[in-house]
C-alpha cells in the first residue's frame, strides 16, 4: 500500500525511546497516507503461500524449462569491519540530542526502517525471500546496520543478524535521494552510489516497499547537447558487425573504424562507444577488401591487401584480420610477405575514443564529453571522467609498438614468404567513485570466454525444432532467426542471469515491448527466453508513481540502458517506462508460456506482478472509467514520443495529416488490453483459486470489447480508427496496427472481412509487407519509419492473426512476401524495411541504417512456421493445422517441445480454396 512516513516510532507507545541494545524492532502498520478515493496501488488480495516455503519447479521433460525454476540465493562476501552505530545512540546524522527518539542517521531513513510493516501484503510478492543487510556508512566511517528479512508478504527488521543474502552499502544522502524517488537502483549502481554484494533480486523485491510517491524530474540542460550533422551515417551493406553480451564492434567492410559523431561505427559497450577511431594502414597505405567471413556472431575475418589491387599488378603483401568479441575485444593481425627480398613494413593504428552514448549517435547529437589519453604499463589508455563515474579504454599488443596518444606503430622486416603478426587487447572498463569495474562487484556479470559465448549459444539452441523445409529463403531464415536469437542476450547489472537484448547498434540493452515480442515469437522454439524475460520484467515492475520515468505501480518498464545520461538521471533511459503496451503484453506472455509448457509453478509465482499489472489497467492507465488504456506523450530531447510502438511524433495522425489532441486510446493497446484480462481470468481460474476475480476480469473484458467496437469502428471507412481522443473523436488514419488486432479477440467477426480487404489492399500491402501507413494517407511516407515502414515483427504477428481469423490465404500472402524480403537479406531481416511498392523497385529496399540483427525481427521467421504449419496447444496436445501455400513446397518441423513432450509438424504445400476477401 502507498504511504508516507513521518512521526515516532509507531511500534512504542507514546514515543518511546529504544534503549540501547535494543536490536529488533516491533512494528506494526503505520498509517497509509493516501488520496481520497484514491484505488489502491494494487489489489490487497493475500497470496496464496502454503508453509512458507519457495515454490520448488517441477519440469515438464527433462532438461526442459529449467530456467523458470527459483534460483539457489546466493551468499554475500564478507563485508569488512565497520564501526557499527548501536540503535538510539546520537550519530553524525542525528543532530545530537534526541528529540521524541535519538537518530543513527539521516531521520528519514530512520523512519523509514522503524516503519516497515511486518504483514506487507499487496505489496511484496512471494518470492524471492533472504536476507537483507543495509550498511549506511557516513563519510568518516561510521555505520547504521538494519537488517531486513523478506519472507513470503512478510518482513522483518533487526538491528543485528547473520549470513546476509545481499549486502547493501550506501551513504545517508545517497539512500535519501532513493526514499523521496530522485534517484532509482540502477542510476545508483551505474555511479557506485550503492555498492551491492550478493543477491540483486532481492534489492530489487525491496524497492516495492520504497515510499510509493516520487520526486523527481531531470537535470540535462539543452545547452550541454548540439545537433550535429556531419555524414557519417552508412547503410547495412557497407558494414560488418560482431557482438556478443552488450559488446558489438561496427565497422567498415576492410575492418576499419572511422566514426562521425552521426555513424554508428565502433566498439560499443553498456550502451557508450569506447572506440571511435580503430584504423589500420600499411606503409601508409589504407587496405582494400578481398573478403569477409562471418565466422560467428561474435568473431570475423578479413582478408585484405594494401592500396588498391588491378588486374595487371599482383599484390605481394596481404593482411588478415580475425577478431572476436566476449568480454573483451581482441583482434589478430597477421602480415604475410610474398615478395622475392625482405620487405621493411610500417604498420599504424590510429585509436581513438570519443565516449559518446549510442543514444546520441542514434539522434544526432553530442556532448562534449574531455578525454585523456595516458601511456603506461606498455597500455594506451583513453579516459573519461563524470563526477564518480569513469569511463576508460586500455589498449595493449602482444607485439611491443611505439605507443603514442593518437595510437600504436609495428616498424619491422618480413622475410620473403615471411609472416607477422600481433594480437590486441581492448578493455572497455566501467568503473566508479572507487574506481571498482561495476561488472567485478555485481554477481550478475559474469564474463564470458569465446569459447563458452560459442557453448551458451550451442546450449541455448540444442533443443530447438529442427526444420526441414522445401523453400529455402525460409530454412535460411529460420536459421538466422534461431542463432540471433540465442546470441541476442547480455549480463545485466540488476540480474543474475542473461537478459534479452534486442538489437544492434540501437537497441542493445533491455527494451521491454521487444523483449515481450521476440519471446512470444519464440515459445514453439525457445520457451527459455521467455522465462529471463518475464523475470527480469517482473522484478522491474513499476512501484511507484514517478512523472521523470513515467513510473506508475504495476506498470512495465519499456527501457533500461547503462549510459551516463541515465546514470546521472540528465534523461529517465535507466528505467524508463515510456510504453503503454508492455504492462498487458507481459500478462499474455506469461499465460501464453503456460499454455505451451505447462509450467504452472511460474504463474503460481507471478500472480502478484500479474494482479499488479491488471490494477494499473484498472486504475493509473484508465483515466476516465472507460476501461481504455490512454497514453500520452513523453517529452524527449528529439521532441515528444507516443506511448505506443510506433512512437515518433508524427507517427499517429488523421488522415488529411493533422495532429491529434492528447491523450489518445490507441487501437492495438485496447485489443491487448482485453487479451490480458481474459488470459488473466483463466490463471485465476485455474491457478490462483479466485474464480471471483476471473468472473470480474471475464465481465471486464466483455464491457471493453463492446465499448471498442462502438467506439473504434469507422462505418463509412470500414475499418478500425486508430486511435480515439479523450473527447471520443477517432482518428480515421488506415494503419497496420489494426492488424494486431487480429491476434487478441477483440475484433467483432462481421467486422474482419472488411478490415482484411483493407489490410491486403495495394494503399497497405506493399507486396513484400503491410505498411505501417497507408500510401493514401497525407503523411505517408516510404522512408518514414512509422509513416509507410513495413516491420517484420509487425507483419508475422499480422499473419498470425490473419490465420486465426481464418483467412488463410492472405496470411500465407503475408508470410510469403516477408520470407521473399528476407532472401535478399541472407536470411537476416532487419528491424524494418522502406514501404516502397514491390513492383516499383523490384528488390526491398533497406531503411539507412536500421538494428540488424534485431530480435522481433529474427522472431519474425519462428511466427510465420507456426501460422503456416497452424501450430496451438490445446490442453496437454499441439494442435497441427496446415496451410502452407503452393510455391513453398514441403514443410517439416520435427522435435516440438511442449507440455505434451515432442510433436513434429507437416504442411505440404497446396493450392488455396480459402473464403473470398471483397
Amino acid at each position: 500500500m502507498p504511504r508516507h512516513v513521518d512521526g515516532d516510532h509507531p511500534g512504542l507507545a507514546g514515543g518511546q525511546v529504544p534503549g540501547q541494545g535494543c536490536h529488533e524492532v516491533v512494528v506494526a502498520a503505520p498509517a497509509v497516507h493516501q488520496q481520497e478515493g484514491a484505488p489502491p496501488a494494487v489489489p490487497v488480495r493475500p497470496v496464496p503461500h502454503p508453509g512458507g516455503r519457495l515454490p520448488v519447479h517441477r519440469r515438464t521433460l527433462p532438461g526442459v524449462f529449467a530456467g523458470s525454476g527459483v534460483l539457489p540465493l546466493k551468499r554475500a562476501p564478507p563485508v569488512r569491519a565497520r564501526r557499527i552505530v548501536p540503535f538510539g545512540t546520537p550519530g553524525p546524522f542525528s543532530g545530537g540530542a534526541a528529540v521524541g527518539r535519538e537518530r543513527t542517521v539521516d531521520g528519514r531513513i530512520d523512519e523509514f526502517f522503524a516503519a516497515l510493516v511486518a504483514d506487507c501484503r499487496g505489496r511484496l510478492p512471494v518470492a524471492p525471500t533472504g536476507l537483507l543487510r543495509f550498511d549506511v556508512v557516513a563519510e568518516d566511517g561510521e555505520a547504521a546496520t538494519w537488517f531486513v528479512r523478506l519472507a513470503g508478504a512478510q518482513t522483518r527488521v533487526t538491528r543485528t543478524g547473520e549470513h546476509p543474502d545481499c549486502t547493501v552499502e550506501v551513504r545517508p544522502e545517497a539512500f535519501a535521494r532513493l526514499l523521496a524517488g530522485r534517484d532509482n537502483l540502477v542510476s545508483m549502481l551505474l555511479r557506485g552510489d550503492i555498492s551491492v554484494a550478493g543477491d540483486l533480486a532481492l534489492l530489487f523485491t525491496f524497492r516495492r516497499l520504497l515510499p510509493v510517491d516520487a520526486d523527481s524530474v531531470g537535470t540535462e540542460p539543452a545547452a550541454e547537447l548540439v545537433p550535429h550533422t556531419a555524414p557519417g551515417v552508412v547503410g547495412l551493406h557497407e558494414v560488418t558487425s560482431v557482438f556478443a553480451g552488450n559488446m558489438f564492434m561496427i565497422s567498415e567492410k576492410n575492418g576499419n573504424v572511422s566514426a562521425t559523431p552521426t555513424s554508428p561505427l565502433g566498439l560499443f559497450s553498456f550502451d557508450t562507444r569506447f572506440l571511435s577511431t580503430w584504423r589500420l594502414t600499411i606503409n601508409t597505405e589504407s587496405l582494400s577488401v578481398l573478403s569477409v567471413d562471418d565466422v560467428a556472431t561474435y568473431e570475423a575475418k578479413f582478408g585484405l591487401v594494401p592500396g588498391e589491387p588491378t588486374h595487371y599488378v599482383n599484390a605481394t603483401t596481404s593482411v588478415l584480420r580475425h577478431r572476436w568479441v566476449g568480454p573483451e575485444y581482441e583482434e589478430e593481425i597477421t602480415l604475410f610477405n610474398y615478395a622475392p627480398e625482405p620487405v621493411r613494413y610500417v604498420v599504424r593504428l590510429d585509436v581513438g575514443a570519443d565516449f559518446a552514448e549510442v543514444l546520441e549517435v542514434r539522434d544526432g547529437f553530442r556532448r562534449a564529453r574531455p578525454v585523456t589519453a595516458t601511456i603506461a604499463d606498455d597500455a594506451l589508455r583513453l579516459h573519461y571522467k563524470r563526477a564518480g563515474l569513469h569511463r576508460e579504454t586500455v589498449i595493449t599488443s602482444s607485439t611491443p609498438a611505439a605507443l603514442d596518444e593518437h595510437g600504436l606503430t609495428w616498424t619491422f622486416t618480413v622475410e620473403p614468404h615471411g609472416t607477422w603478426s600481433t594480437r590486441l587487447r581492448v578493455l572497455a572498463l566501467l568503473r566508479d567513485l572507487h574506481r571498482r569495474d561495476l561488472r567485478e562487484r555485481l554477481t550478475s556479470s559474469v564474463g564470458r570466454s569465446q569459447h563458452q559465448r560459442g557453448r551458451d549459444i550451442a546450449a541455448r539452441t540444442a533443443g530447438v525444432p529442427r526444420l526441414r523445409a522445401d523453400h529455402k529463403p525460409l530454412q535460411q531464415a529460420y536459421e538466422y532467426g534461431v542463432r540471433d536469437l540465442a546470441a541476442l542476450h547480455y549480463p545485466g547489472l540488476n540480474f543474475e542471469t542473461a537478459l534479452p537484448a534486442t538489437g544492434l547498434p540501437w537497441s542493445m540493452a533491455l527494451l521491454g515491448r521487444e523483449s515481450l515480442v521476440s519471446s512470444f515469437q519464440a515459445l514453439p522454439f525457445m520457451p527459455e527466453r521467455a522465462v529471463n524475460t518475464l523475470r527480469i520484467l517482473a522484478l522491474s515492475q513499476g512501484v511507484r508513481h514517478d512523472p521523470f520515468r513515467g513510473e506508475q505501480p504495476g506498470k512495465i518498464v519499456q527501457e533500461s540502458r547503462y549510459g551516463d545520461s541515465g546514470a546521472f538521471n540528465d534523461t529517465p533511459e535507466s528505467a524508463s517506462f515510456s510504453a503503454a503496451d508492455t504492462t498487458a503484453a507481459f500478462v499474455i506472455l506469461l499465460d501464453e508460456y503456460e499454455r505451451w509448457t505447462g509450467d504452472a509453478e511460474l504463474v503460481r509465482r507471478f500472480e502478484f506482478e500479474v494482479r499488479a499489472a491488471i490494477g494499473w489497467l484498472d486504475h493509473d492507465a484508465d483515466r476516465d472509467g472507460t476501461g481504455y488504456v490512454w497514453s500520452t506523450r513523453r517529452p524527449t530531447r528529439t521532441g515528444p514520443q507516443n506511448e505506443s510502438w510506433r512512437n515518433s511524433a508524427d507517427a499517429i495522425c488523421f488522415a488529411d495529416g493533422h495532429p491529434p489532441t492528447y491523450p489518445l486510446a490507441i487501437c492495438e493497446i485496447q485489443g491487448y488490453a482485453f487479451e490480458a484480462r481474459r488470459r488473466a481470468a483463466r490463471m485465476a481460474r485455474r491457478f490462483w483459486d479466485d474464480p471471483g476475480w476471473a468472473d470480474r476480469l471475464e465481465r471486464d473484458a466483455a464491457r471493453l470489447r463492446d465499448r471498442f467496437d462502438r467506439d473504434f469502428w469507422l462505418p463509412d471507412r470500414g475499418h478500425y480508427a486508430v486511435a480515439v481522443q479523450l473527447d471520443g473523436v477517432p482518428l480515421d488514419s488506415l494503419t497496420s496496427n489494426m492488424g494486431q488486432l487480429l491476434c487478441t479477440g477483440i475484433v467483432a467477426p462481421h467486422r474482419a472481412e472488411q478490415m482484411v480487404a483493407h489490410l491486403m489492399s495495394p494503399a497497405l500491402y506493399s507486396g513484400w509487407g503491410i505498411r505501417t501507413l497507408a500510401s493514401t494517407a497525407a503523411d505517408y511516407n516510404p522512408l518514414g519509419h512509422h509513416t509507410g515502414a513495413v516491420w517484420p515483427w509487425e507483419n508475422s504477428l499480422i499473419a498470425w492473426g490473419l490465420r486465426r481469423a481464418g483467412f488463410r490465404a492472405q496470411a500465407a500472402r503475408v508470410a510469403t512476401g516477408l520470407l521473399d524480403a528476407a532472401r535478399h537479406f541472407q536470411g537476416r531481416l532487419p528491424a524494418y524495411l522502406t514501404g516502397y511498392d514491390r513492383a516499383t523497385t523490384h528488390v526491398p529496399v533497406p531503411h539507412g541504417f536500421t538494428d540488424s540483427p534485431y530480435a522481433p525481427s529474427a522472431g519474425a521467421p519462428l511466427m510465420l512456421l507456426r501460422a503456416l504449419l497452424g501450430l496451438e496447444p490445446y490442453e496437454d496436445h499441439l494442435a497441427v493445422d496446415a496451410a502452407v501455400p503452393e510455391e513453398l513446397g514441403q514443410i517439416e518441423l520435427l522435435d516440438i517441445r511442449g507440455r505434451w513432450g515432442y510433436a513434429d509438424a507437416l504442411g505440404r504445400g497446396r493450392p488455396f480454396r480459402d473464403r473470398p476477401v471483397p
